[in-house]
């Protein structure tokens, strides 16, 4: 069992988290920004810590900085909730490295599943059917547009990393691509700090299945 927690993290996802900590009888500190300061996990957590940064999100997306948090008030682990840098290889093997643990996947898991890209490669190469969309991020305008033309509009523009329906928007034609290709770029690197994008073809109707994996390590 874990001594102290420390939840990179914001709002009602770090408060559930405080919860279930205090539940468990396990300290918990919570990162913050300026604007954050005066927030309810801040006020209900054993500890606060000011991760001070101009853009409001960039708190939660500054690794170093966080994983340095870690260690300055003693966590054994770092809870990331989800969004931010849940899905991150690089966070978790930066804990790793100094020896705290990451609740959540591990590092190899991340690389494969975290990022979709590398996701639908791995399910092509596995024989499972995927819809049809880029082998890499699409950052060129032109060269994108020529990918969405290829498959066919209307197309999906998907954030590589990251969840939630962040960054990720339905294209219906030409006239919307830019725009919409731009926003979702944006958004990526401001909720994930990864821009990365790719585009798949829409499918619609289609029924949503997902199924969660639960294991130890």
């Amino acid at each position: 069992m874990f001594r102290r927690v420390l939840i990179a993290n914001r709002g009602e996802i770090a408060l559930r988290i405080i919860r279930s900590l205090r539940e468990l009888g396990v300290e918990s500190v919570v990162i913050h920004g300026r604007e954050d300061r005066l927030s309810l996990p801040v006020r209900l957590a054993d500890e606060g810590y000011f991760i001070p940064r101009d853009d409001p999100l960039a708190t939660y997306l500054d690794i170093e900085a966080i994983v340095s948090a870690a260690k300055e008030v003693g966590a054994d682990a770092v809870h990331p909730g989800y969004g931010f840098l849940s899905e991150n290889p690089t966070f978790a093997k930066r804990l790793s490295e100094e020896g705290i643990t990451f609740i959540g996947p591990s590092e190899e898991c991340l690389r494969l599943l975290g990022d979709k890209i590398a996701a639908r490669k791995s399910m092509s190469e596995a024989g499972i059917p995927i819809a049809r969309g880029t082998e890499k991020p699409v950052s060129d305008y032109q060269e994108a547009l020529g990918v969405a033309t290829e498959i066919g509009f209307p197309i999906m523009i998907k954030a590589a990393s990251g969840g939630g329906g962040i960054g990720m928007q339905v294209v219906q034609d030409e006239t919307e691509f830019e725009s919409a290709l731009r926003l979702c770029q944006g958004r990526a690197e401001s909720a994930f700090g990864d821009g990365r994008v790719f585009i798949e073809e829409y499918v619609s109707p289609a029924e949503h299945v997902e199924f969660q994996v639960i294991a130890d390590g």
